[in-house]
């Protein structure tokens, strides 16, 4: 989507304005006789967006339900587009998953929301982007934007925050998240970003209980309370990937030229996180991060650059024979990664000039 934002550094009312005029046009397309359903990422961004879609909707008298992907799926394999086919859905929001040239679903009225680099922008579908914006709204912000086309939801900024705080961190100068931060206080949206995350790190990947808990909380105090019987299990979630993240820190990379490498092997998805440590110490490399033990038959891997470093552009560069388009060198510009086949890991670390010693076996 173009920036008609005015050439303003953020995002103009007029902006906001259409983007919820065009959001409430494809609504009208749905079939009220059916569900909405929402497909969300199942980090804190896509939760808090997903949770903010459904329960405006609700409010608004039109009924819900949440999918929320897990370890190894995507929106646009065949795989989900047959589970799509089976659902009797009145219409299609996609949240904090990518843009593509065709929606998930073909044919079914469709609003994707997203601030990723987009690799294609479908025409038989509404895709409201916050990519080429400065700062770049989070897919949370852009959905609680879009909600207030149907409903009242003021009370619901708070997970808008969590959404910019667990994508964004907390120098990113939106007003919302100031707002939020002197309504609900910064530690308990900080607290809950942190316990709202560890799920879809853990050793099961189950992001359910966190979506949950955003369904029905009224606030970030509310998330870490225990009120809800799911709050233990996001503790849980916590403290296996607290620990899995100790034992992480202590391996040391591998340099070569402007590429640090640091291999893992965990069920837990902590390399982005290790390698957003090791960026800010590294600050003129590249930091891999991979994981053999995340998914069986993959190698996950994170990538981050203290330098300004555009990973799309580096990965796409660097992308070795069998990397999947769908699994590789998406995100941002300073956020990217993906997963390969042995096979194709093999040949992305021969080419940035490592030995038989990162070599997995097939």
């Amino acid at each position: 989507m173009p920036d008609d934002s005015g050439g303003s550094p953020y995002p103009s009312e007029a902006w906001v304005a259409a983007r919820r005029s065009e959001f409430r046009d494809v609504l009208m397309s749905f079939d009220p006789a059916r569900p909405i359903l929402i497909l969300g990422h199942h980090d804190a961004d896509g939760l808090s967006s997903a949770a903010i879609l459904s329960r405006a909707l609700e409010r608004s008298g039109r009924r819900t339900e949440v999918r929320v992907l897990g370890r190894g799926e995507n929106a646009w394999s065949p795989e989900m587009a047959a589970e799509l086919r089976a659902r009797g859905m009145g219409g299609l929001l996609v949240a904090d998953l990518g843009t593509r040239a065709e929606p998930p679903l073909p044919g079914m009225p469709t609003v994707l929301l997203d601030h990723h680099v987009p690799t294609g922008v479908p025409e038989s579908a509404l895709s409201i982007s916050g990519h080429g914006l400065h700062p770049t709204p989070t897919t949370s912000l852009l959905a609680w934007w879009c909600a207030g086309a149907v409903d009242e939801v003021d009370d619901l900024l708070w997970l808008a925050a969590l959404g910019i705080i667990g994508d964004m961190e907390e120098a990113s100068g939106f007003p919302e998240l100031a707002a939020a931060r002197e309504r609900w206080g910064i530690t308990a949206l900080r607290n809950a970003v942190s316990l709202l995350n560890a799920p879809r790190r853990s050793s099961t990947g189950d992001a359910s209980p966190a979506l949950a808990v955003l369904l029905k909380a009224n606030g970030p105090k509310a998330v870490l309370s225990g009120e809800f019987p799911e709050t233990a299990s996001l503790q849980a979630a916590k403290a296996e990937v607290q620990e899995a993240l100790a034992e992480g820190r202590r391996v040391a990379p591998r340099i070569r030229g402007e590429v640090a490498l640091i291999l893992l092997h965990s069920a837990c998805q902590i390399h982005p996180l290790i390698a957003q440590q090791w960026k800010g110490r590294l600050k003129d490399k590249v930091v891999i991060a991979a994981n053999t033990g995340y998914r069986a038959g993959r190698v996950h891997f994170a990538a981050r650059s203290g330098k300004g470093t555009d990973l799309i552009e580096f990965l796409r560069r660097h992308r070795p024979e069998g990397a999947d388009p769908v699994n590789y060198g998406n995100g941002h510009a300073q956020a990217s990664g993906g997963a390969l086949l042995p096979m194709a890991w093999n040949r992305f670390m021969a080419g940035l000039g490592y030995g038989d010693d990162t070599q997995v076996e097939a």
